[in-house]
């Protein structure tokens, strides 16, 4: 096909209108408005309402919002106590599915454009699912006592079994005639099935049950009591050490000696050490464990658990590293470093 002889005169002339036009822009300083930068945010979502709701989805919707440009997509917050879920949509309403029955949600929208920009959330909408649980859990197991100390001490026990998801673990003390007074409250996010329970008076008898609570409010039976006798108050101690040192390791021998006027049957002792340290060598006592991977605790041997007043029990450590024996308690108290 033939070109037109008045084709490439219309199409320089229209070249040439072009940068003419161009050229009028910039000396004026106007800018053309589809390259004007988008900064305008989206008007806030309106309220949140409910339009079908079951025990495991939601259906939400709320009024649009408005932009200079336009709304791409509003994404949807399902929050429960410290865990979240993010959502999206391209219209003003969501089907959201997954949830758990008689959970609490909070649920939040807010409106995003094609140039990223983000509106202000509209009000949360707070509320809790439909019950879809009708069995209580089953009863905790036996609490067990351990890190027993003058004003405090541990339990733990065995899970309890739920049909669909526990929500906390309630620990109660027994009172005389069997009143029960909660002395803490265990949650479940994430899970756990031991606690510590302080301000407690030394040399007293405490007695401890368990009950399990799902996220229906359904609660388990009370699981077997444990009961627990307190430690006396830490008695008061000094402390002796001679340490001979090398590079990287050392041997302590401590002498700890009991200055109160209560003798001591049974005890054990920490003292600072770090965790990259290695025990090569221990008498006298014996090795715990360690506190925070700060701490060695060690206890008495079957030879040495009595340290009468004025009495003193000796011991030995031979460890890599260079932290020696320091802040050393025995059964709680904090010896005195005796003057030389």
């Amino acid at each position: 096909m033939r070109d037109h002889p008045w084709r490439g005169v219309r199409s320089r002339a229209a070249a040439l209108a072009a940068c003419a036009l161009t050229a009028a822009l910039v000396a004026t300083g106007a800018t053309p408005a589809y390259a004007a930068a988008d900064t305008e945010r989206p008007t806030t979502p309106g309220a949140i309402t409910v339009v079908a709701i079951d025990t495991t989805w939601i259906e939400l919707t709320w009024a649009a919002s408005t932009d200079n440009v336009g709304v791409v997509r509003y994404p949807v917050g399902a929050q429960f106590e410290d865990n979240g879920a993010q959502y999206s949509t391209d219209t003003n309403s969501i089907r959201i599915e997954g949830l758990r029955p008689s959970r609490t949600y909070t649920f939040s929208v807010w409106a995003l454009d094609a140039a990223g920009n983000s509106s202000l959330s509209n009000p949360t909408l707070r509320l809790t699912m439909p019950p879809g649980d009708d069995q209580p859990p089953s009863a905790p197991g036996q609490p067990v006592a351990y890190d027993v100390a003058a004003t405090q001490v541990s339990l733990r026990w065995t899970h309890s079994v739920d049909n669909v998801v526990l929500d906390r673990y309630e620990v109660f003390r027994v009172d005389a005639g069997g009143a029960l007074t909660l002395v803490r409250d265990v949650s479940q996010y994430p899970p756990r099935n031991s606690t510590q329970i302080g301000g407690l008076t030394p040399n007293t008898t405490y007695t401890f049950v368990v009950r399990a609570r799902d996220e229906a409010g359904h609660l388990s039976p009370l699981s077997a009591p444990v009961t627990v006798t307190t430690l006396p108050p830490p008695p008061s101690c000094t402390v002796r050490s001679t340490v001979r040192q090398w590079s990287d390791g050392f041997v302590a021998n401590l002498v700890v000696e009991n200055t109160g006027t209560t003798a001591v049957d049974g005890w054990t002792m920490t003292w600072r050490f770090w965790a990259s340290q290695q025990v090569r060598g221990i008498w006298g006592a014996t090795v715990v464990d360690r506190l925070n991977n700060s701490y060695l605790r060690v206890r008495n041997t079957n030879r040495n658990a009595l340290i009468p007043p004025g009495g003193s029990v000796s011991l030995g450590l031979v460890a890599t590293g260079t932290q020696l024996p320091e802040e050393v308690t025995l059964n709680g108290g904090l010896c005195v470093v005796a003057d030389e």
